[in-house]
């Protein structure tokens, strides 16, 4: 079986093949850099990092691009606000990003393109349009003609009187339609601004990602992604002013999640019921988020709850026990852990399931990207884990061989608990340590074993007594 994605353009369900067999290339809309992104903004990071990471998995090399937008109103009030420059805004909460998404356990884009960096480029592109008679100044402002672009509302599916409809032509606007929409905004007094052939100004808003997307991507992508609420207007002038300027699709595949719903209320700043990542990870494990993001399908609306939460906790903590019981065994039977694609246990009837569980977390992964059903697949394999561990014979082949596979599908997944050099080190510590107090107890040495124990709890490491001895855990 192949994978198949669902196309917003088509509201169709398609084989995915790429342009060019074995390289994708996609894109997918990043973040405004005024604020720390929240739980919103974290859907499609951590959505699309395993997108990336299982077209890896299936032998592509995947040139991804996630962008910033740098300039823009929001930043030019949160800089008045701030009293510092507009850069000096994007830098910090650009920062701030790659924090985020590191501790989420996302893999960093092929490339994070900064608007202000490509601002000729975007020019150029504007002026292409305007070449074509496709845009047009107006005041210092540079609009697209929708009119000029028959096909316009076919990716939000929208026809031409239902995209009129709540559309007005704002104050100081000199629009020859109420639909056109700006690629180039005139600098207004104290503004950051850019030098054009209209003018000073900055870019708008839909023309930065059509003109960063095919200067690393080509004009035609393979996959472009964001949230459901990207399609009108962002992505839908994304396509329009693309099309019109190349005269060939801008992507093959369109991709959008749904929305976070905040306690089956929508998340919105009317309702002020945003949560920051940077909130979230002093409560919650990065995992614990992946985890919860994960068991939704992509495409469904997704209720943030402390009963989901609360879970999500338990199904991960489930998840690494497995894996810390399965090394545990493994030393015991002083056998090296083996994390490979896959290994062969050497018990026919075990390879038989574990061929049979992973052809079924294939099949959900290839169906749309099933998360949820993917999960499933994984927990089976933790029970199938968690059974041949309960035998006294297990054997290290065995061992590894479930090993291997529940980190094949977490390469995809994300979902074990990273830990950094740092924490490496302090897991040694601490091994020494169990070690001396165990040592200590045999000689009766109380006090000193009463010390260890305070030390471990201090680092939250609960110890378990089994028939292989003493095993560790972090709450």
């Amino acid at each position: 079986m192949t994978l198949s994605i669902y196309n917003t353009m088509t509201r169709a369900q398609e084989a995915f093949v790429p342009q060019q067999q074995g390289h994708v290339k996609m894109y997918v809309c990043g973040p405004t850099v005024y604020d720390y992104i929240h739980i919103g903004n974290a859907r499609p990071v951590i959505f699309f990092d395993v997108v990336r990471r299982y077209l890896e998995a299936l032998g592509n090399e995947v040139t991804y691009i996630v962008n910033f937008t740098d300039v823009d109103d929001k930043l030019i009030r949160k800089a008045e606000q701030l009293g510092t420059t507009v850069p000096e805004v994007a830098d910090t909460f650009i920062a701030a990003f790659n924090e985020d998404i590191e501790a989420l356990g996302v893999n960093k884009a092929t490339r994070n393109p900064r608007v202000t960096d490509h601002i000729p480029l975007i020019v150029d592109f504007i002026q292409g349009l305007v070449d074509k008679d496709i845009a047009y100044e107006s005041g210092g402002d540079v609009y697209f003609r929708t009119n000029k672009f028959a096909e316009y509302g076919k990716l939000s599916h929208q026809n031409t009187e239902e995209l009129q409809h709540g559309i007005r032509i704002e104050v100081g606007e000199r629009k020859e339609n109420a639909q056109d929409f700006v690629l180039w905004k005139g600098a207004k007094p104290g503004e950051i601004f850019w030098p054009s052939p209209w003018g000073d100004g900055r870019p708008g808003w839909h023309i930065e990602c059509s003109a960063m997307a095919r200067e690393y991507l080509g004009d035609t992508l393979d996959i472009h992604g964001g949230g459901h609420d990207l399609q009108f207007p962002h992505h839908e002038c994304e396509v329009a002013q693309s099309e019109s300027l190349t005269g060939k699709p801008l992507a093959r595949y369109w991709m959008h999640n749904g929305y976070i719903h905040i306690n089956n209320e929508k998340m919105s700043k009317s309702l002020g019921n945003g949560i920051t990542v940077r909130e979230l990870l002093k409560q919650i494990k990065p995992n614990v988020i992946r985890y919860f993001m994960l068991t939704t399908h992509y495409r469904s609306p997704l209720n943030f709850s402390d009963d989901s939460v609360k879970q999500a906790e338990n199904s991960v903590e489930r998840i690494a026990n497995c894996v810390s019981n399965l090394r545990h065994r493994l030393s015991s039977l002083n056998a090296d852990a083996v994390s490979s694609q896959g290994a062969a246990s050497g018990n026919h009837a075990l390879d038989g399931r574990l061929a049979a569980i992973e052809a079924q977390f294939m099949a959900k992964m290839n169906d749309d990207l099933n998360t949820p059903d993917a999960v499933t697949a994984l927990f089976e394999l933790v029970s199938e884990a968690n059974g041949v561990m309960l035998q006294q014979d297990v054997t290290a082949g065995e061992l590894n061989a479930l090993l291997a596979l529940i980190e094949k599908f977490d390469r995809i997944l994300g979902l074990l608990p990273v830990q950094d050099a740092a924490a490496d080190l302090l897991d040694e510590q601490i091994e020494k340590l169990i070690i001396e107090r165990t040592e200590a107890r045999k000689a009766k040495n109380w006090a000193r074993a009463d010390e260890i124990r305070d030390i471990l709890a201090a680092e939250n490491i609960v110890l378990e007594d089994t028939p292989q001895g003493i095993k560790w855990r972090r709450k």
